[in-house]
């Protein structure tokens, strides 16, 4: 008995590896989801959303690059088609350089699948730096910063931005936080223009959200895939986020099992021991 507990306790770390691989990779390669009970933030958030009236104008900023790309681009992807099939109009802009493709990519693909059509349902104005300054003008006047798209198209060709001044005329930003930029649009956003906010993050900035949403400083928070994976259920639009909690789950039980084999085998030797 004791030599099956010496085996157990020193399991080869390649079989530990080799499971975890094996764990990761079938649930996604087989794209199985499990069902979930959306959390009260995530409900919040997407019952907002479906309370906005048809052709309200949307705020999206891309605030992050591919390294938390596997968190906040499904949560992108299914904020524009909730806001397409809604008929909302889209404003997308970004305060990560290296992640605006990422952003534009989506815009492109999704509001395609819709009949959407540039300048008029949707738009994308790019990068401006200095995020403070920037968030703060354009609650001043959008085109005193955009005077332009990404294209160099004047926005006051554009008939999405004739009706836009500044966020008087936006319902929401749906923010997509990696970093500080959340911070800086609460601060500057909502204190001063009281522009309503909802943020999507990364699962470990969420915790550093939930003071703002207790204090009703932004509508509601969508935190890491977990959050992403609820408003995908909530959509209707299962995808990526809802394939990845799987897979998750999947390796934390594997993780748990293999801690708990692990702590069995070295009180077991070490009873013998004495």
């Amino acid at each position: 008995m004791t030599e099956f507990f010496k085996k157990l306790a020193g399991i080869d770390r390649r079989i530990i590896y080799l499971t975890v691989f094996l764990a990761t990779a079938i649930p996604i390669l087989t794209k199985k989801t499990m069902k979930i009970e959306p959390l009260p933030e995530v409900k919040k958030a997407y019952e907002y959303i479906e309370s906005l009236p048809e052709s309200s104008i949307v705020m999206v900023s891309i605030d992050y690059d591919a390294a938390s790309m596997p968190e906040l681009q499904p949560m992108l992807e299914t904020f524009l088609h909730h806001a397409f099939r809604k008929n909302l109009k889209v404003i997308m802009l970004g305060h990560w350089a290296l992640g605006l493709p990422l952003g534009q990519q989506a815009l492109e693909d999704i509001a395609k699948k819709y009949n959407k059509i540039y300048g008029i349902d949707y738009v994308f104005l790019g990068y401006r730096p200095g995020v403070a300054a920037v968030i703060i003008n354009m609650g001043k006047d959008i085109k005193s910063v955009f005077s332009s798209d990404y294209k160099y198209t004047p926005i006051d060709s554009l008939p999405i931005m004739r009706s836009v001044k500044n966020y008087k005329d936006i319902k929401l930003l749906f923010g997509l936080e990696a970093g500080a930029v959340g911070d800086a649009w609460i601060q500057y956003g909502y204190a001063r223009y009281n522009l309503p906010i909802i943020l999507g993050t990364t699962a470990v900035m969420t915790p550093d959200y939930y003071p703002y949403m207790q204090a009703n400083q932004v509508v509601s928070v969508i935190g890491g895939l977990r959050g992403a994976a609820d408003y995908e259920t909530l959509v209707g639009i299962p995808g990526q986020a809802s394939i990845g909690m799987l897979a998750q789950s999947v390796i934390h039980l594997v993780i748990i099992a293999f801690i708990i084999i692990g702590n069995i085998g070295f009180l077991v030797l070490r009873r013998a021991k004495k």
